[in-house]
């Protein structure tokens, strides 16, 4: 059986031989593959390499059978710039997906301040192509943030 999770499943008695009580995930939805799955572009989905919805599902029941808890490494600080709200968000300033993005007509004074990766990023803010503003980014460029403003 491909995939991780089916993987997973069939491990499920070796892990728990071994005392653990708890399995951390790593992020696993659809991604571009840019930074280790850190770049969601569909929070809904599984990544195909990883299995199916379903397989996700199995292992979440299995899992519980075998008493061992499972804590989900969720990205909830941007998306990649892959991701459908993204894509949308730079078609129009108008559009509804707009504001689920931190945006700036100008670049700001502080651009170059903030990088969580000082060396291998210059800027937290990048110029859209399309929209001609800036887009706030405090990790790499193609993993936009979403904007914790907005409600």
């Amino acid at each position: 059986m491909p995939g991780y999770f089916n993987g997973l499943i069939q491990k499920l008695d070796y892990i728990k031989a071994l005392g653990i009580d708890a399995i951390w995930l790593a992020p696993f939805q659809p991604t571009p593959g840019e930074d280790d799955g850190y770049d969601v572009a569909d929070y809904y989905g599984v990544d195909d390499r990883l299995g199916s919805s379903g397989d996700f599902v199995e292992f979440m029941h299995q899992a519980e059978k075998w008493g061992i808890r499972v804590i989900m490494d969720l990205v909830i600080n941007h998306t990649s710039d892959q991701h459908p709200w993204f894509k949308n968000s730079r078609q129009s300033k108008t559009s509804k997906y707009r504001d689920w993005y931190v945006w700036s007509k100008n670049r700001p004074k502080d651009a170059d301040k903030g990088m969580v990766f000082p060396g291998v990023q210059t800027e937290v803010w990048t110029i859209d192509s399309l929209t001609k503003e800036y887009y706030n980014h405090r990790f790499y460029d193609f993993q936009p943030d979403l904007n914790f403003s907005n409600p």
